[in-house]
């Protein structure tokens, strides 16, 4: 229904019914019936309105409020120390909106309403309204107030009421010269008394570059040439910031003070220096202000025309006497600024001059790690050139060379390697390898490698305990990120995969990754290892691969121990249930607690781990596969639980019950005397190799 009203509101302009709903779907059922019956009376005043409008759009913008000038976020207030990240400058000054307008609303009409209950035509006193008010603003940039009830009732709906602008003002922002002097010369006129955005008439004139204007003012009143607004701008500072180099030169002229600053003690040099304007630079310094003061966050005018990367700036402070290794509150240099950024100009400039290639910030970070973190080639290679110590490390005690690694420079890397002490990169207790291979930098990892690095070196033990599996290797880390490649060339370059707590092949078997398991088993990984932390009586491996049939049946292939899975402590014997929590477990009987004890010395059994229930109803084939690779073997009353619990499985019992076939048993025997990985090279036909290879498909010899 508030639809309907809203799209036949106004016959002459549908379309635009039809734009405001789809800005107005966020209000109320009521709020958009308010609006709409607006509409509907102001469209019969079309003509008029569109008059206003356009009056209104030939108005010029104002000079920034107070608040518009709120310096907080400035390219020197970065995040803390530990970052670095590079400044941004966040001080462009945008006029605010018109706070007064010396065209009135036009008259309205009177209306007549169709609805008992029509909107009041004036929107109530804000002063003495009883209820909430508040604002918004619509898709075209309209700003409205709507006012409700306490209850919530909505009330009115209306524009923002525009106040009225000052005569002086808008002759000043206008360039209007005559009427300056006319205003001026009236009696009782006091310029000393600012406008409602806390500007006197000169910053208004400053930061419009009413230079003119500016003159006619201080002819008038120069005791206020040094007055600052409500955020401790003066009007020096303000053309400066604006870019307005007659107003500045007029100002410096009259004797302005080049060294007032901002509450965020920014001076006018230093905004010069953020405008990057050389000519604004140097008017100043001609006028004898200071070059070495520090902003309320440590920053100086060098630092600031460092990162602008600008020379001819850096060049006249450092001859007005500008210090090149004064720092900010972190602790960071022009120098540092200038590799953090990347501006090779500034960065020889301040080299040229005697800057101190290894400064180091407050964390201990110096200008090549920096520039290595962000990935400047060209001022790395220039850093070195100038003997910077490539085994300093930051505050995280890792060296350059281990963050190019981290980040996959691999033209960096090559730089460093020549310079960094490997005796150094062993002290940090982690290897430029672990960080490319965490980070699955494989060309990294491969430059690494071919410059010597060990593939088998560990994490020390702190920087292991930072990870929950407590890894420890390169290898570790390639094959959690799954990357094929990077296991393929570490193994290749001879990495161990034994030397984990939680070894790399538990991880690919349960990642299901057969491809890694392949790899890694050719290279010597050990399929019957357990877990010190986790101990069971069979291959730890097994808990993990117990669901992909293939992959369980490829380990035993390759040695993977089967006899163990048939080991229980309880035999024939009732299992007791498996015990979870303590009060369960304290409960036991003397008897049990005997037997129990001794299951937690021997760890957990495969018949326990077969009756998860996640895995409960692979019982059958798993117990199947298991018997190709033992002798005889008693199935425990767990087991048999199992394989009675399903009538298709009755078949496996009968697999289990002695007499094993001699076949079977012949089998056993000779794997038992040859290692698997022997069993090519033994002089036996090929038809005898596959079948104790458990290869039941034919092959050619």
């Amino acid at each position: 229904m508030t639809a309907a009203h809203l799209s036949s509101s106004g016959s002459a302009a549908p379309s635009m019914a039809f734009e405001d709903y789809s800005l107005y779907s966020n209000l109320s059922d009521d709020e958009l019936l308010q609006l709409a019956i607006e509409r509907s009376l102001t469209d019969t005043h079309c003509n008029t309105a569109n008059a206003n409008t356009a009056a209104a759009a030939a108005t010029p913008p104002r000079p920034p409020d107070s608040a518009g000038l709120n310096p907080a976020a400035r390219n020197h207030n970065q995040p803390p120390h530990s970052s670095h990240n590079p400044p941004v400058n966040h001080s462009s000054h945008n006029p605010p909106a018109n706070h007064n307008s010396l065209n009135p609303p036009p008259a309205e009409a009177a209306a007549h309403y169709s609805s008992p209950n029509p909107p009041s035509e004036k929107p109530p006193d804000p002063k003495t309204f009883d209820g909430t008010i508040s604002r918004f603003m619509t898709g075209s940039g309209k700003r409205m107030m709507a006012y409700r009830k306490t209850d919530g009732t909505l009330v009115h709906i209306s524009p923002e009421p525009e106040e009225e602008e000052e005569p002086l003002f808008k002759a000043i922002r206008v360039g209007d010269v005559g009427t300056v002097r006319t205003l001026v010369m009236v009696p009782g006129t006091n310029l000393m008394l600012p406008n409602k955005p806390g500007w006197l008439a000169i910053h208004e004139a400053a930061w419009y570059g009413q230079d003119t204007c500016l003159k006619v003012l201080l002819s008038a009143q120069p005791g206020m040439i040094n007055k600052r607004t409500a955020h401790g701008e003066t009007s020096l500072l303000l053309a400066i910031n604006n870019d307005q180099l007659r107003c500045t030169q007029v100002l410096l002229e009259r004797d302005a003070d080049p060294n007032i600053s901002n509450y965020d003690r920014e001076t006018p040099l230093y905004k010069a220096c953020e405008r990057n304007s050389p000519a604004m630079v140097a008017l100043l310094l001609n006028h004898g202000v200071a070059v070495n003061t520090h902003c309320i966050l440590g920053w100086t005018a060098l630092q600031e025309a460092v990162c602008r990367n600008n020379v001819e700036i850096c060049e006249m402070l450092l001859k007005a006497g500008a210090k090149l290794n004064l720092t900010n509150v972190y602790g960071i240099s022009p120098l540092f600024s200038a590799s953090q950024m990347g501006q090779l100009a500034t960065l020889r400039f301040l080299l040229k001059h005697g800057a101190d290639v290894n400064s180091e910030a407050a964390d201990g970070a110096t200008a090549l790690y920096e520039a290595v973190k962000n990935g400047h080639e060209e001022v790395v290679k220039l850093l070195l050139s100038q003997k910077a110590d490539p085994n300093k490390p930051g505050k995280t005690g890792l060296l350059p060379l281990h963050i190019a690694a981290q980040r996959g420079s691999v033209t960096i890397i090559s730089m460093l390697i020549q310079t960094t002490s490997k005796a150094r990169v062993r002290r940090t207790g982690i290897s430029p390898l672990h960080l490319a291979a965490e980070r699955n930098r494989d060309d990294a990892l491969e430059a690494l490698i071919e410059a010597g690095f060990d593939v088998n070196e560990k994490l020390s033990v702190e920087r292991s305990k930072l990870y929950e599996d407590r890894r420890s290797t390169a290898l570790y880390f390639s094959v959690i990120n799954s990357n094929l490649d990077a296991v393929r060339m570490l193994l290749a370059a001879g990495a161990n995969p034994n030397l984990d707590l939680f070894r790399p092949l538990m991880v690919a078997a349960r990642q299901g990754c057969i491809q890694t398991v392949t790899l890694l088993v050719e290279h010597g990984a050990d399929i019957n290892a357990s877990i010190p932390t986790h101990p069971t009586t069979f291959p730890a491996v097994y808990m993990f691969c117990m669901k992909y049939l293939p992959m369980f049946k490829y380990l035993l292939d390759q040695g993977g121990c089967a006899l163990t899975c048939f080991d229980c402590v309880y035999g024939s014997q009732p299992h007791p249930p498996i015990k979870t929590t303590r009060s369960e477990r304290s409960g036991l009987h003397d008897s049990d607690r005997d037997l129990q004890n001794t299951h937690q010395t021997r760890g957990v059994q495969f018949c326990e781990m077969i009756s998860a229930p996640s895995i409960s109803r692979w019982a059958g084939p798993i117990i199947d596969i298991l018997l190709d690779y033992v002798g005889h073997v008693t199935l425990c009353s767990r087991l048999m639980e199992h394989l009675n619990s399903y009538s298709d499985w009755s078949a496996i019992k009968d697999k289990a019950a002695p007499p094993r076939p001699l076949l079977q048993l012949c089998r056993m025997q000779i794997l038992q005397r040859v290692e698997h990985r022997r069993l090519k090279r033994l002089p036996l036909p090929g038809a005898l190799i596959r079948f104790l290879k458990h290869q039941e498909a034919p092959l050619d010899d």
